[in-house]
């Protein structure tokens, strides 16, 4: 009997569980181990935060299958000696194969106060307390968006679209939103916020929050009455504690099968893997469906042969009606882009449910 156990209902692991599940033997078992009892699509947290979709419409219900096991609960350590997870309350579950896609949480760059000042869009569970800090905003208060990259654009634009009376304000280390893309999809979200009343300050460095204040090392305090932190992540807690090899950023090294090279049959995968790519919802689903090949060769004790990933592009929403992406090196301006990821949304949802 082969026990896979995956750690990690998101878009990779949940892929992961799919594609086994097409080509299953008899004698295998798969054992999901989240927090919650379905999938949320991450890709639509800012959407969530703003108020502008329903919990249930970013849901997915996990497969069903009498050779899947779901255990609900927070993995509170792993001994890879020995092969076992520790969930809360939980007896330890042992594995032949596990597959850990935990995904990342917050970087918050060793500034003081802002992981209890500031709010979240990296779970399911922190977006909601998100939503509900931004929505109790009064009339013409003040959010602040730190991080002018593909998160905090789309959670400020679709903000603006649900709350006209909300003063929105981007801050961003660097020279303008989206900086890491070609100038002319710079300027075309630039100018969006411009035309729509986003503050975009560019330049900040912040020195550390406290309870309605952002503190940097530029000139006067910035007041605002609900931050959020979109200014980069990191892998989750329980990969920073892990001992194996790392890169600069913290992901886990791991060889051509998306494995540890000390642990064998340990995949890594998602944000907490080290790659040549920037994390994505794409990136994790590519990886998880080449991790489910692997295992499968080794079930019949085959090579395992994979491919190059190979990525399709970005795809961003400046609230319903506008959008903006990048394929290849050409950039994608306008309502286009914007029906591609509405495309692309009702893909995936079709696909994991």
């Amino acid at each position: 009997m082969s026990k896979v156990v995956i750690l990690g209902g998101g878009y990779g692991g949940l892929t992961v569980v799919q594609e086994l599940l097409e080509h299953l033997p008899k004698d295998a078992e798969l054992i999901l181990v989240d927090r919650m009892p379905y999938q949320g699509l991450k890709t639509e947290y800012y959407a969530l935060a703003a108020g502008t979709v329903s919990d249930l419409d970013i849901r997915v219900n996990y497969p069903v299958h009498p050779q899947l096991k779901m255990v609900y609960g927070n993995i509170t350590d792993l001994n890879l000696d020995n092969r076992l997870v520790h969930v809360e309350n939980e007896e330890p579950i042992s594995y032949d194969s596990l597959v850990i896609a935990l995904g990342c949480t917050d970087n918050y760059h060793g500034i003081d106060g802002a992981s209890k000042y500031s709010c979240s869009i990296q779970s399911l569970s922190s977006t909601r307390r998100t939503y509900q800090q931004i929505n109790d905003i009064r009339p013409y208060g003040q959010l602040t968006i730190v991080g002018g990259g593909l998160s905090g654009v789309e959670i400020a634009a679709e903000l603006r679209e649900a709350r006209s009376d909300v003063n929105i304000r981007i801050l961003d280390r660097g020279n303008s939103v989206m900086s890491a893309f070609p100038s002319k999809l710079q300027e075309y979200v630039a100018s969006w916020f411009r035309l729509h009343d986003v503050e975009m300050r560019s330049h900040i460095c912040i020195t550390s929050l406290e309870q309605g204040t952002i503190l940097h090392s530029g000139g006067e305090p910035i007041f605002s009455d609900v931050t959020v932190w979109t200014a980069g992540i990191q892998p989750v807690e329980l990969v920073q504690r892990m001992t194996q090899a790392k890169d600069n950023q913290g992901r886990l090294i791991v060889n051509e099968w998306h494995e540890l090279p000390d642990a064998p049959n340990v995949y890594v995968i998602g944000d907490c893997s080290s790659q040549p790519y920037s994390p994505s919802a794409q990136l994790a689903g590519a990886q998880g469906k080449q991790v489910a090949e692997v295992i499968r060769a080794r079930w019949e004790n085959k090579e395992p042969k994979l491919s190059r990933i190979k990525l399709k592009g970005v795809l961003g929403s400046l609230g319903k009606k506008a959008g903006f992406g990048l394929m290849g090196s050409t950039p994608l301006l306008g309502r286009i882009p914007r029906m591609l990821k509405s495309g692309v949304l009702w893909k995936s949802k079709r696909h994991f449910g």
